[in-house]
């Protein structure tokens, strides 16, 4: 069987928590999550994956808690399912302090922190870590996040990503034209630090934010962090299209995959951008050994300590459906919610019916996603097939037991894959736009970004827009 000459790509999925994607796998005598809060699991983990060429370590987050099971947050609690959660952000430094490679790719929600004091925070990371940040771009979907911040609860699913449109604006403005090229001089001769023509007011004023003022920081290494995006609803297919580098989305088949992924392209193509300068990702779990005897063994291993109620705690929270309504072998049924409404949108797929046992011992181990399991050379081919149908970029790879798993993949499968010539064997040099794309550290003249670089022309534009409607209205006076 020919085999497509597309290299595969795979970041590791992560979340600054105990049991990730994999609830009640914590209690593996092998696993190490409750170690999340320790700086050496993060080190150590950054270090396997540099070994293994991974693009990125992709960490998840969180506002909220998964309180939609049984009406109460009692069983994530009891499960330690994503909560205690910590911060993702402060996770950038002592990642690339360990690493010289790895990208960092980072979760935090447009639907909870102001996007101007957020500016500074993500372009301090993209400073420390000399351009090897990434910002996953998300709307939120725990009402109880939401409530916890006096906003009573979370917004309709559609106007969360009209509000992230806005907040993308104001990011751009702060990061591609407030501070121009060469404003910044350290000229100790002349005693002067930066050039005040060459640094702009952003004078915005929306719907949804007022920002006058300048960025705080100068220029990072990629000035805007390459951007992360996992909405897979139609509205998030379109804010993919128009502003994501990277996708990862969540799909069960290759016909589900294929569909996605053809979607977004052509999408992003409408919206005027090359559609190949998306790389698109897929969430998988991957369990892999010498032999697929062994790692059959080890999968079953794994599931014996999977958590029932865990497993159904996320897929609440992801749903919005509380699963605690029904008995074991009860049908999962189809309910309008405002949650994840792909998460909703995928367990239907294909006809498919699941009882909720089902569905529990399936989410137990790597989430919604695809579960691989074999030697590497069986692995390696059904990654190959997935990328041969789908036009897939690469894999989001979940884990069940950490560290081992990844250990596993480094170990056993990426030489595998490099042997058949699909994988990487270096990393590119400079920042982690330049790694994934092999060009330069800044985002594309054909980016939406891209128009906010004249700061001062924007500017002119909106004030344009303002005037017209007055001087229309003095004319119809007159």
């Amino acid at each position: 069987m020919s085999r497509p000459s597309k290299v595969i790509r795979f970041n590791a999925f992560e979340m600054n928590c105990v049991g990730h994607q994999s609830p009640g796998l914590w209690r593996h005598p092998r696993d190490r999550a409750w170690q999340y809060k320790d700086l050496e699991y993060w080190t150590d983990l950054a270090k396997i994956l540099e070994r293994g060429i991974f693009d990125a370590i992709f960490i998840a987050d969180v506002i909220g808690y998964y309180d939609v099971y049984k009406g109460n947050n009692d069983h994530a609690f009891l499960q330690g399912v994503q909560i205690p959660v910590n911060d993702p952000l402060q996770l950038a430094n002592p990642i690339a302090l360990a690493t010289k490679h790895l990208g960092i790719g980072i979760t935090a929600s447009t639907s909870f922190e102001h996007p101007y004091t957020f500016a500074r925070r993500l372009s301090t990371a993209d400073h420390h870590t000399q351009g090897r940040v990434g910002w996953n771009i998300v709307t939120s979907y725990l009402e109880s996040g939401a409530k916890n911040i006096g906003q009573g609860g979370l917004k309709r699913h559609d106007n969360r990503y009209e509000v992230a449109e806005e907040y993308l604006e104001v990011l751009y403005k702060l990061f591609e034209g407030s501070w121009e090229e060469g404003a910044v001089l350290r000229d100790r001769q002349q005693g002067i630090f930066a050039d005040p023509s060459k640094i702009h007011e952003i004078g915005h004023k929306g719907k949804y934010f007022e920002v006058p003022g300048y960025h705080l920081c100068e220029p990072s290494p990629q000035r805007t962090p390459v951007l992360f995006q996992a909405g897979a609803s139609n509205a998030g297919k379109d804010f993919a299209a128009q502003n994501a580098e990277l996708v990862f989305i969540s799909t069960p088949t290759q016909d589900t995959t294929r569909a996605y992924v053809q979607d977004i392209r052509s999408r992003a193509a409408a919206a005027g951008r090359d559609p190949s300068k998306i790389l698109i990702y897929a969430l998988v779990t991957i369990i892999v050994d010498e032999t697929d005897a062994k790692a059959h063994a080890k999968l079953k291993e794994y599931q014996s300590y999977g958590s029932y109620d865990g497993a159904l705690v996320l897929t609440s929270g992801w749903t919005g459906i509380d699963f605690g309504r029904y008995a074991p072998t009860d049908n999962v049924r189809k309910v309008e919610t405002n949650a994840i409404i792909s998460a909703v949108e995928h367990l239907a797929e294909g006809g498919k019916t699941w009882t909720i046992e089902e569905l529990a011992k399936w989410a137990s181990v790597g989430g919604l996603g695809p579960l691989f399991v074999g030697s590497a050379a069986t692995v390696a081919d059904q990654l190959q097939a997935w990328v041969e149908v789908t036009d897939l970029d690469g894999f989001n790879l979940a884990y069940a037991v950490a560290h081992e798993t990844f250990e596993d993949v480094v170990e056993h499968l990426v030489p595998e894959l490099q042997r058949r010539g699909v994988y990487a064997t270096e990393y590119r040099e400079g920042t982690l736009r330049e790694k994934l794309f092999g060009e330069g550290p800044y985002l594309p003249d054909t980016h939406p970004a891209a128009q906010y670089r004249d700061i001062e022309r924007i500017k002119q534009q909106a004030q344009a827009q303002v005037e017209m409607p007055v001087q229309v209205l003095r004319e119809k006076s007159a």
